[in-house]
């Protein structure tokens, strides 16, 4: 990943700001000089000296009072982290109802969709800016303890891809970052007790704030970034797909990025 320009005076929008992975990498915005609005149920702390909207990511009117609030605050933006999201922790498909559903589809992949069509129109006018989207390991492989989870952030992944192009045109680049498991609040007790026993390594929150920021800096775009323990960040290769006999792949209309 190649870095560009610094991040002092920017103007950043990070979602699921107040804790985990958000709180972490608006700490080191704020430290590089950016200003930042914390877009969260939740207040973040008071020391972040942060511009705080409370909104719910996966209800769409939240995000044109989200949108006018970044007009005013900070008369655009240049920088989205659109970072929230929830765990189910059940497994079982006849499990899941409706509500809970709609609670992590809304978090992990509605909360992006209506962020990146919010956001869109303010990053454009201003010469353009960088869209980061929080996914998952999840989003790559079949994480069976979580399929609702799992479909979530395969979509952020998906819509990343589909998007690079056309944002590409307005001057914006837009990614997605992997985690492997991190400690933050969306991992349960059981979840970390597993991973312990099992000797993986937890990565901290402060682990995957380089990529975050390198991302907010790079002219790579509609790549899906893996964040693992050890390991610097990897822009993850999806396998060629095949195309019609008689054709080596897809026409250009259906490839990605």
């Amino acid at each position: 990943m190649e870095a560009g320009a610094q991040l002092d005076g920017r103007r950043a929008l990070i979602t699921g700001g107040a804790s985990g992975i958000g709180l972490a990498t608006a700490r080191e915005l704020r430290r590089q000089g950016a200003r930042v609005l914390i877009v969260d149920r939740r207040e973040p702390p008071t020391d972040l000296e942060a511009t705080w909207a409370r909104a719910d990511v996966g209800d769409p009117q939240a995000w044109e009072r989200v949108a006018e609030r970044a007009r005013a605050e900070l008369g655009g933006l240049d920088l989205a982290f659109l970072n929230a999201g929830v765990a189910s922790a059940r497994a079982s498909i006849i499990e899941i109802d409706d509500a809970e559903y709609r609670r992590v589809m809304g978090s992990n992949a509605d909360g992006v969709f209506y962020g990146v069509r919010a956001l869109v129109p303010l990053l454009a006018p201003d010469g353009g800016g960088a869209i980061v989207a929080t996914s998952s390991l999840a989003g790559l492989l079949a994480f069976s303890p979580d399929p609702v989870y799992t479909m979530a952030k395969h979509a952020v992944v998906g819509l990343v891809r589909a998007l690079a192009k056309q944002l590409a045109e307005q001057s914006i680049t837009i990614n997605a970052v992997c985690p492997g498991v991190v400690d933050t609040p969306i991992l349960t007790d059981s979840m970390r007790a597993g991973v312990v026993a099992e000797g993986f390594p937890l990565m901290q929150p402060s682990a995957i704030v380089a990529a975050v920021l390198a991302l907010f800096q790079t002219s790579e775009t509609g790549g899906a970034w893996v964040c693992q323990p050890g390991r610097e960040p990897e822009r993850y290769r999806h396998r060629g797909v095949p195309g019609p006999a008689g054709h080596e792949r897809p026409p250009d209309v259906l490839s990605g990025i």
